[in-house]
């Protein structure tokens, strides 16, 4: 099957036969003629299997058939994404697909200033790909117009509707054109849906197409993974070893929090591997010459937060490595998801202490298949070595509200394989940011400064960032940026 089949225009299909397609993937062999009849959408599929195009190029299609009348340039069209790097990674494609066609975008996030972004949208825009944060921003100053929306797109939909981002989401949607027969129309896109988040997303769609090409919350089968089980203390010594032995050049590790992503970057370095660390407290012009560093291979190893684990797309990635295994279960599926991308292979490799073992069987059991496990010879770990209670964070899923500042966390267990900041795991936010990421909790009734140099509120955000005013919202402690 070709994309000219599906229904695409001459100048879509002239242009991804110059990006090199020349078969649609099967979600965009299923969502593309859908999305193309005006249809409600709400698709799972895993990730790297091209969903990005599948809804971008029905959706540049769309507008680009019908100009709005007065000759004016409204936004019709909204996209949002739960991280800055997902946000830029499909602004890029939007541009890319859409260089033959007179639409223009904007992607507007925050951490970086806000000013360029409201000159953008004063020209005129027809696409704003944006994290909800940033996007409020811009309601509460009155720079941006969403009453003439025509299509609305959540990338990620399980975390954009999930307990850290409804109510943004809520407001939002209050301030759009209603949906239904000959109104808006809405596309939810993601790797992973729960039970509970499809049927909380069935309610804002109209008589949607489901669509679901791949058994949800499953690897692609282009990744080999495997566990190496290994004592906490000895998690840098094994990465070091299999970078060198291996003669890795580009590998992506994944800690759990900040301060731990920072200090692996460092002893990594020490170790003779260049590295560098991605996470929501570096600034947005340090993570962005972070990763490209590592994509021209300035860089061996990018050790990143879960922040990188929704948007990076790195072409032939050949390599992730979990140091310390998520949380949430699900987060496993798009870590590992950054390579393996496009049909190409990869592997994932998840270092994994005693204290993991929950970790490591929760994401056995949503993933239905068992991960083998190699011992690395000189590696083996200690089986007098008892399992150490630290705090995990398992977030319960909430149909009706987010989660208050000050509602307190759950506690189970966790593993830091660099002995660094074991906290609660992060709650992506609207601007694609992570609270509570890198805090750790104090232990044994002790107390533990905050990690890093600047003071943290209660949401994990730097004091020396101002309030940008929402409508009816009274200031509030803001969640870290990502």
């Amino acid at each position: 099957m070709s994309f000219s089949s599906l229904g695409l225009s001459a100048e879509l299909v002239r242009v991804v036969s110059e990006e090199g397609y020349s078969e649609p993937t099967p979600v965009q062999r299923q969502a593309i003629p859908v999305i193309l009849e005006g249809r409600d959408v709400l698709a799972g599929a895993q990730t790297g299997t091209g969903k990005t195009a599948g809804f971008t190029l029905p959706l540049l299609q769309r507008l680009s058939a019908r100009a709005p009348a007065g000759g004016t340039r409204p936004v019709r069209a909204l996209i949002l994404t739960p991280t800055r790097e997902l946000a830029a990674q499909v602004a890029e494609s939007v541009d890319t697909y859409g260089r033959h066609l007179p639409l223009r975008s904007a992607v507007i996030f925050g951490g970086v200033s806000i000013n360029p972004q409201i000159a953008q949208l004063r020209r005129g825009v027809d696409i704003v790909i944006a994290t909800p944060g940033r996007l409020l921003d811009h309601i509460g100053q009155k720079t941006l117009d969403l009453s003439r929306l025509e299509i609305l797109v959540l990338d990620e939909a399980d975390r954009m509707l999930d307990m850290g981002f409804i109510r943004d989401i809520r407001r939002i949607l209050a301030l759009l054109p209603s949906s239904g027969p000959n109104g808006r129309q809405n596309l939810l896109f993601s790797a992973t849906f729960s039970e509970e988040i499809r049927q909380l997303a069935s309610g804002l769609l109209h008589d949607p197409a489901y669509i679901d090409v791949a058994r949800r919350n499953a690897a692609v089968e282009t990744v080999s993974q495997v566990v190496h089980p290994v004592d906490r203390a000895r998690k840098r010594e094994l990465l070091s070893f299999l970078i060198g032995s291996n003669d890795w050049r580009q590998v992506l590790v994944f800690t759990r929090t900040k301060h731990g992503a920072n200090k692996l970057a460092e002893q990594l370095t020490r170790d003779g591997v260049t590295a560098a660390a991605i996470h929501g407290n570096k600034s947005q012009g340090a993570r962005t010459r972070a990763l490209a560093d590592f994509k021209r291979g300035a860089v061996r190893a990018l050790v990143a937060t879960d922040i990188a684990a929704r948007g990076l797309d790195i072409d032939q990635l050949p390599q992730v490595v979990n140091f310390e295994l998520p949380n949430v279960p699900e987060d496993y599926v798009h870590r590992i998801g950054r390579t393996g991308r496009a049909g190409q292979e990869g592997e994932a490799i998840s270092l994994v202490c005693v204290d993991e073992r929950d970790f490591l069987r929760d994401i056995e059991r949503l993933t239905r298949r068992e991960i083998p496990q190699v011992v690395i010879a000189g590696y083996a770990p200690d089986p007098s070595i008892r399992p150490e209670p630290v705090f995990k964070q398992r977030q319960p899923r909430q149909h009706n509200q987010g989660r208050q500042h000050n509602q307190p966390r759950q506690q189970n267990r966790a593993c830091s394989g660099n002995g660094a900041g074991q906290g609660p795991r992060a709650q992506v936010d609207g601007n694609g940011g992570h609270q509570g990421e890198g805090k750790a909790p104090a232990r044994h009734g002790g107390h533990r400064k905050p990690q890093g140099g600047n003071v943290q509120r209660p949401g994990g955000e730097p004091r020396n960032r101002t309030h940008q005013g929402r409508p009816g919202q009274r200031p509030a402690p803001r969640r870290s940026g990502a």
